[in-house]
């Protein structure tokens, strides 16, 4: 009877055994963070189309500052619908807009976040995201052979929307160039402004190299060109071609004597 006793004991304990041991596995990890999906802002979205990596995430406490937009609202049509688009507010109603309006609206958000741009960009922190993407080199870099891959800054010619494309500054040999991509290409100039580059490295001036010196040398058979070559060749083939025209003239004078004397 006590053997029997005993194994009716153990086989209870097994039994409440397992079901602490159910129980404890249905429990979450107390230790264990919750995954947070990650929220993406339209911000975030437009700056990570293709196209647009010149441009820098501008903070939302900047855009909800009407001091930072004064004056926009006249250079921007359907400006109070772009700027609830911009910042995503319940106030946009899409839904009800017409394919052509929403159209409409997109395209004023895009170049209301393209004149915001350029004036963050100005500021500290917009100054610090864009030397971030400068010393990366995702502006690209200088074409001229000199410079060495020397990372370039994005420019405009005019402070203007759509007078100008954007260009690309370099800071070795201070020229101008037009961008690879013709995506890049075809960004409005006014959306860097012609200030950004040049205050960026007053700000940092270690990122600012040293000016190219270096000048392409053009020879012919391993020769250096002289200076005089190019005037002496212009005048001699305007000289030949002087004497051509004078060669014609005295032909067409003989031809007539010719005749007559036949």
């Amino acid at each position: 009877m006590a053997v029997e006793d005993g194994e009716t004991v153990m086989g209870e304990g097994q039994e409440v055994d397992s079901e602490s041991e159910s129980d404890s596995s249905e429990e979450p990890q107390s230790g264990t963070p919750a995954v947070e999906e990650e929220v993406s802002t339209w911000i975030h979205w437009f700056c990570g189309l293709k196209g647009n990596e010149f441009f820098c995430e501008v903070e939302e406490d900047y855009v909800q500052d009407d001091f930072n937009l004064s004056g926009l609202g006249g250079m921007v049509p359907y400006y109070d619908y772009a700027l609830d688009f911009i910042l995503e507010a319940e106030s946009v109603h899409t839904e009800i807009m017409t394919e052509a309006q929403q159209e409409m609206v997109e395209g004023a958000a895009e170049t209301l976040y393209g004149l915001i741009h350029a004036r963050y960009v100005l500021t500290a922190r917009g100054l610090a995201a864009m030397a971030e993407k400068f010393r990366a080199g995702e502006f690209g870099r200088c074409p001229r052979v000199l410079c060495h891959g020397q990372p370039c800054l994005p420019v405009g010619v005019s402070d203007l929307p759509r007078q100008a494309t954007v260009k690309l500054f370099c800071p070795r040999c201070e020229e101008a160039y037009y961008p690879r991509s013709r995506l890049h290409g075809n960004l409005d100039g006014a959306y860097f402004g012609t200030t950004m580059a040049h205050l960026l490295l007053l700000t940092y001036p270690a990122l600012r190299p040293t000016k190219s010196t270096e000048a392409f040398v053009p020879r012919i058979f391993g020769f250096k060109i002289h200076p005089s070559a190019h005037r002496i060749a212009a005048g001699s083939g305007a000289e030949r071609k002087l004497r051509r025209l004078e060669a014609q003239d005295v032909a067409m004078d003989s031809a007539p004597s010719a005749n007559a004397a036949a």
